[in-house]
C-alpha cells in the first residue's frame, strides 16, 4: 500500500518542483515508511517535428512485501536487450500472484535484482507483455509505468477499483480523443491534483448540475457518475491502461473487464476458489490479521485464513452504541475457530474524524459507515499492518435485502406508486408499512431510474425541493445502457427500458458492482484504512472467484430465494448455525440519533454547517428545504439521517473549495 503521483509534460517546459511537492504533501499519509522521486526527459520525433517529453514520479511507501528491496520509484535501466531500455514504475497495492509471475518471467530470460518485490514484477511484465500486462495480474493495484524508449506513460487500475487513481489533463482541444495533451497528472488522491493547472470548465452550471443530482441521489460519485471536479477523471476499475503516447495519438483507454463467460473457471467449485482467494492474500513481511464482525462474510474469511495461518489474529471493535455492537458475536466465532482474538476499544471523535476524512477524500461522501471503518482501522493498526476483510461478499453473493425487493418493485411499481408514502414513513423505520412507504417513493421514480431507485437517498420530489431545476428534463439525469448515470441531454432511451425476461435483481447487482462497490464501499475502505496506514485486502474480489460467481445463474446464488444462500450453505459446514442464520446487522452507527442528541458534537456540527449563510459555497440549494429536513428529523416525524449526513459532507467539502 502506498501513495503514488506523477506528471507527464510535452510542451517543452520543465515540471515545476512545487507541483511535485503539492502531490507529495497530500499523499504522504498513505506511506509513512519511505519516499522517493524520479525524473526523466527525452526528445522524440512526431509528425509535427521534435517534441520534448518530461516525466516525474513521486511515491510514498507503506512497506509490506520485501521491506529491504521494494523502495520506489523503482527504475530498471535496461532489460534483456538494448531495445529494452529504461522502465520506471510507481505502484500502490499488492500483486498476489507475484511469485508465480516472477518464475514465469525468469524462465523467459528476465533478470530480477530484488529478493521478492512484487513491484519489480510490473517492470519485467511490461517488457514481456506490454499493454496486456494487466491480463496476467491478480491483485489490487493502481500503478504508472514510464517506458523511455516508447516515450509512453501507462496507467492501470484493478478490476473492482480497490485502489484509487485520478487523472487530470490539460489540452488545447478538450473534445475528441485528446489529440494534444501538454500536461497529464495522476495521483492516488484527487485533491492533490488541484495545484496542477487545467482549463476552467466551460459549461458552468451545466457541469455542476450534471454531478450534483446523481451525488444527492446516491451519496457518492464514480467514474460513470461525474464527480464535482469534471477535470479530475477517476480511472475506471479494470482499465488495463490509460496510455499517453505523445508521438502518436495523445491518450487512449484499453479497458479489460473480468471474464464471465465460462461458468466453471479452472473447473473448481466456489468453496475451493474462496479458499484459494484467502490463501493468496496471506503473504506479508509485517504483522497480519483478520477483521471479524461475527457475520457470515468475515467469519467464513477467518475460517479459511485460520487454515493457512494457525496463529491467525482476529479483531473486532466494540462500538459505542450497544445496539450496533457485534463484538460478542465475533468473540464467539473466534472461540469456535481458535484464533488469537482481540476486541478493540474504539476512540470515536466523530466531528474531528469526519472533517479529516472528507479532507482526505477531496469530495463529499454520503455513507456514514466511513466513521466506524476508520475507528476499527485505527485501533487495529496498533497491532497489525495488514488486515483481511469481507468486503464485496454482499455484492457478489447477493446479500442485500434490496436485491430481492428489486424484483417486487419491478413487478408492482404501478400500484406501489399510489401509496401515501409520507404517512407510512412516520411509522417505525423497521416496520413493514414503513418499508412499503419507502417502496412507494421508489416506484414514483421508477420511470426515470428503474431499480436504482432502491438505493436513492433523496427521492425526486425532495430533489426538486432542493433545486427546482431538477424538475426540468434538461437537468434530470438518467441511466445509460453501460450503467452510467448521465444528464438527460446525453441519454438516448435508458438502461432501464427493460425488455421482457430481464431480471431486475441482476440489473441492480451489475449496477452495484460497476458503481456502488468502487464509488462507495471500496472508496470508504481505502480512505479509512490508509488514513491509518493500514493495508486492507478483500478475498471476495479475487479474480478467479469473482469470475465464477458472476457467471452463475442468479437463482443459484440465492437457492430457495434466500439472500446469500449459496455462501451460507458453505458457511454451515464450518460455522455454528447461530452465526450463519442470525439477522444481518451491518456496520453502522446511529447517525440520526447523534444528530438529535449532539453525541460527540454532531448536532452542533450539523447546525453550524447547514444553517450558515452559505452552507454549500458556490452550490446553490434551497435553504428552506434544507431547514425542513432538519426540523422534521429533529422533531422525530421523519428519519432524514442519511440525507442530512449527505448534505453535511457536501457542506464540509464545499467550504474547503478555493474562493
Amino acid at each position: 500500500m502506498c501513495g503514488i503521483g506523477g506528471i507527464l509534460r510535452t510542451d517543452g517546459q520543465p515540471i515545476p518542483e512545487e507541483w511535485l511537492d503539492a502531490i507529495d504533501a497530500r499523499i504522504a499519509y498513505r506511506g509513512p515508511d519511505g519516499c522517493g522521486r524520479f525524473r526523466d526527459r527525452v526528445e522524440i520525433d512526431t509528425p509535427e517535428g521534435k517534441k520534448t517529453v518530461e516525466v516525474a514520479f513521486v511515491h510514498r511507501r507503506l512497506s509490506i512485501i520485501d521491506l529491504e528491496d521494494g523502495a520506489q520509484p523503482m527504475v530498471s535501466e535496461r532489460g534483456r536487450t538494448d531495445e529494452e531500455g529504461l522502465v520506471a514504475v510507481v505502484f500502490n497495492g499488492c500483486i498476489y500472484n507475484h511469485r508465480e509471475l516472477r518464475k514465469e518471467l525468469e524462465a523467459a530470460g528476465h533478470k530480477f535484482v530484488t529478493d521478492h518485490s512484487d513491484t519489480e514484477v510490473l517492470i519485467h511484465g511490461w517488457r514481456e507483455w506490454g499493454t496486456n500486462l494487466a491480463d496476467h495480474l491478480e491483485g489490487m493495484y493502481a500503478f504508472a509505468i514510464w517506458d523511455r524508449g516508447a516515450a509512453t506513460l501507462y496507467l492501470a487500475r484493478d478490476r473492482f477499483g480497490e485502489k484509487p487513481l485520478y487523472v487530470r489533463e490539460t489540452s488545447t482541444d478538450l473534445g475528441g480523443d485528446w489529440p494534444d495533451v501538454p500536461i497529464a497528472a495522476f495521483s492516488s488522491e484527487v485533491a492533490s491534483l488541484q495545484s496542477i493547472p487545467a482549463p476552467d470548465p466551460v459549461c458552468g452550471d451545466y457541469c455542476r448540475m450534471q454531478w450534483l443530482q446523481p451525488f444527492l441521489m446516491l451519496g457518492y460519485t464514480t467514474d460513470s457518475i461525474p464527480g464535482p471536479d469534471l477535470l479530475d477523471i477517476d480511472v475506471l476499475p479494470g482499465e488495463s491502461g490509460w496510455i499517453f503516447n505523445p508521438s502518436e495519438s495523445g491518450s487512449s483507454c484499453e479497458p479489460t473487464f473480468i471474464d464471465t463467460e465460462s461458468p466453471e473457471p479452472c473447473g473448481r467449485d466456489i468453496e475451493d476458489l474462496l479458499d484459494q482467494a484467502v490463501a493468496r492474500r496471506m503473504e506479508a513481511d509485517v504483522p497480519l490479521g483478520c477483521f471479524l464482525s461475527g457475520g457470515v462474510d468475515s467469519s467464513l474469511i477467518a475460517h479459511f485464513a485460520r487454515k493457512h495461518r494457525l496463529d491467525l489474529r482476529t479483531f473486532s471493535v466494540k462500538m459505542p452504541d450497544p445496539r450496533y455492537d457485534e463484538s460478542h458475536h465475533a468473540e464467539q466465532v473466534a472461540l469456535h475457530l481458535a484464533t488469537d482474538h482481540t476486541t478493540l476499544e474504539c476512540d470515536p471523535h466523530p466531528v474531528e474524524d469526519l472533517v479529516h476524512l472528507i479532507d482526505i477524500l477531496g469530495q463529499p461522501f454520503g455513507d456514514s459507515s466511513i466513521l466506524p471503518t476508520y475507528w476499527v482501522s485505527k485501533a487495529a493498526r496498533e497491532h497489525v499492518k495488514v488486515a483481511i476483510a469481507g468486503d464485496g461478499g454482499d455484492e457478489l453473493f447477493l446479500g442485500y435485502e434490496r436485491y430481492l425487493a428489486a424484483r417486487f418493485l419491478t413487478r408492482h411499481h404501478r400500484w406501489l406508486g399510489l401509496l401515501p408514502s409520507r404517512m407510512l414513513k412516520r411509522l417505525n423505520p423497521k416496520s413493514r408499512l414503513n418499508k412499503l412507504g419507502r417502496l412507494g417513493d421508489m416506484a414514483r421514480g421508477y420511470s426515470d431510474f428503474g431499480v436504482v431507485m432502491m438505493e436513492a437517498l433523496f427521492m425526486l420530489p425532495e430533489l426538486e425541493d432542493l433545486d427546482a431545476r431538477f424538475s426540468s428534463p434538461r437537468w434530470r439525469c438518467s441511466i445509460d445502457e453501460d450503467h452510467s448515470i448521465t444528464d438527460a441531454l446525453g441519454c438516448q432511451g435508458g438502461w432501464f427500458d427493460m425488455e421482457a425476461g430481464t431480471d431486475a435483481l441482476e440489473l441492480l447487482r451489475d449496477f452495484d458492482i460497476e458503481n456502488y462497490l468502487p464509488g462507495d464501499l471500496l472508496r470508504k475502505v481505502d480512505t479509512a484504512s490508509m488514513a491509518c496506514a493500514l493495508e486492507v485486502r478483500c478475498p471476495f474480489l479475487d479474480r478467479d472467484l469473482a469470475s465464477a460467481v458472476l457467471a452463475m445463474p442468479i437463482d443459484d446464488l440465492i437457492p430457495g430465494g434466500k439472500r446469500k444462500g449459496l455462501l451460507r450453505n458453505i458457511a454451515r459446514k464450518y460455522l455454528p448455525r447461530e452465526v450463519v442464520d442470525r439477522p444481518k446487522m451491518g456496520f453502522a452507527i446511529p447517525i440520526g440519533e447523534w444528530f438529535r442528541s449532539d453525541y460527540g458534537g454532531m448536532k452542533t456540527l450539523l447546525m453550524d454547517h447547514l444553517t450558515s449563510g452559505e452552507p454549500f459555497g458556490p452550490i446553490s440549494l434551497n435553504r428552506k428545504a434544507v431547514q425542513r429536513f432538519i426540523d422534521e428529523h429533529m422533531s422525530g416525524r421523519y428519519d432524514h439521517s442519511l440525507r442530512l449526513f449527505t448534505l453535511l459532507t457536501l457542506s464540509i467539502w464545499a467550504r474547503s473549495l478555493p474562493d
